[in-house]
């Protein structure tokens, strides 16, 4: 098996496949030649060539999106780097595992008027986790090996993009047949687990009878039955769903605005909840975010392992767990508190229903009986993929089958990278994927 001599790219090569980072999404050049080569005569990988750094980079992130595990992108050095930003933006905030590999110039090359070249240490300091800057120097090989580890234990640990920088001098193209080091793998630091006092919070949660829970964006099978049919059961408890939730029970609201659109002030008061629980990524819906910042909860919990954001400027407390892991613990300690909050809307979401279908039947074609028919013919047991925008908008206000699986790129809510992401998804995925795009979406991600 032929290896780059450069030992830098074997440290790269190596390491990636210490920690089972299996797919490489190459886009071709001549400064990343050294890792192209490892990469590509290593049979562990399994190596894409897409020429567009932009498509190349939605691509790796809809492969990612699916396995949940690291996929690196690889460029030569200059502007390349840079068209990978969308994804990178979109990773960061839909929690994307997604390694950016950008070859470059030596540190002495650049400014210097040579071709090729641009400052790319840091590009992505907002939106990344981590930035390893390497060197292509001998004296540098233990710094280096230090600083991709720790980059790739990042992308795996906290399920986000990574940068690693890495500078090669000509020739670029020499192999050996051998390797000329053997990096160490350096474990992932096991965080220990955050203590949760449980009786704090259920003594809040078993004194309230208004308790809503708002899911974002979350992937297919985050929780258990059991913990589904227990939040469901309660009374007291107001679940509500968007299409990239995931979630299904008869007792939960998916349709969010379609509840709410036409509430006036004294309905919202009534809706108005004691206690907000909120996990999953972005919310969708714009009248929920209105109406929970103008009529403010008592109390704001966010569950996520990572981050909390403010979203409705009320958040008292960041749990941080795994839903299924905070609910399968905390339920245990709640009791069924008698209200008649989840009977209500769970009614007026019914009248609401039947209003809606009243008005498919009564319209002319449109925009809104399109999707209707797309959605009544959708297959059982896909994947579906929505573009943002009026798409992902209109895929709200229908019921989907809880066999379909929903994905739309909500991190950012960009119309860039739709196609390029359900085509990685796609090949990731065992189930049947369907796109549907709006046509400044498809065009924007021709190549």
């Amino acid at each position: 098996m032929k290896h780059s001599s450069k030992k830098l790219s074997q440290t790269l090569v190596s390491l990636c496949q210490a920690k089972g980072i299996t797919h490489i999404v190459i886009s071709p050049g001549s400064r990343n030649a050294p890792l192209t080569i490892g990469f590509a005569n290593n049979p562990f990988f399994k190596c894409f060539s897409i020429v567009d750094e932009r498509a190349a980079a939605f691509f790796a992130l809809g492969i990612a999106q699916q396995i949940r595990k690291p996929v690196a992108v690889l460029c030569s050095s200059g502007s390349a780097v840079l068209n990978y930003y969308p994804a990178v933006a979109e990773a960061y905030y839909s929690n994307i595992p997604l390694v950016v590999l950008s070859a470059d110039r030596p540190s002495e090359l650049i400014d210097i008027g040579d071709g090729q070249t641009i400052r790319q240490e840091n590009i992505f300091e907002k939106h990344i986790l981590y930035s390893a800057n390497c060197q292509d120097k001998e004296s540098y090989q233990e710094q280096n090996q230090k600083e991709i580890n720790h980059a790739l234990n990042t992308a795996i640990q906290n399920n986000g993009p990574v940068h690693i920088n890495l500078p090669f001098a000509e020739p670029l193209y020499e192999t050996v047949a051998e390797p000329t080091v053997y990096p160490e793998n350096i474990p992932i630091e096991i965080e220990a687990e955050m203590h949760t006092d449980y009786r704090e919070f259920s003594q809040k949660w078993n004194g309230s009878t208004k308790k809503m829970i708002l899911v974002g964006t979350l992937f297919p099978n985050s929780l258990s039955a059991e913990v589904i049919e227990k939040l469901a059961s309660d009374e007291s408890v107001l679940v509500l769903t968007e299409t990239t939730s995931n979630l299904h029970h008869p007792n939960f609201i998916p349709a969010i605005d379609q509840l709410i659109t036409s509430l006036n002030h004294a309905e919202f008061e009534a809706l108005k909840p004691d206690i907000l629980i909120t996990f999953g990524g972005m919310v969708i819906s714009k009248r929920i975010k209105a109406f929970l910042r103008n009529f403010s909860p008592k109390h704001h919990w966010h569950i996520d392992e990572k981050q909390a954001l403010d979203t409705y400027f009320v958040l008292d407390n960041h749990i941080k767990l795994k839903p299924e892991m905070f609910f399968t613990n905390f339920l245990p300690h709640t009791q069924v508190v008698q209200s008649d909050y989840q009977r209500k809307w769970l009614k007026i979401r019914d009248y609401r229903i039947l209003k809606h279908h009243k008005y498919i039947e009564e319209i002319p074609y449109s925009d809104f009986s399109v999707f209707h028919k797309i959605f009544e013919l959708l297959p059982n047991n896909i994947q579906l993929q929505l573009s943002n925008s009026a798409t992902v908008r209109y895929a709200q206000l229908f019921n989907l089958p809880e066999d379909v699986q929903v994905f739309c790129n909500r991190g950012t809510s960009g119309i860039d990278g739709r196609v390029s992401t359900a085509v990685g998804a796609a090949y990731a995925s065992v189930l049947p994927t369907i796109l549907i795009t709006g046509d400044l979406s498809l065009f924007y991600d021709s190549n």
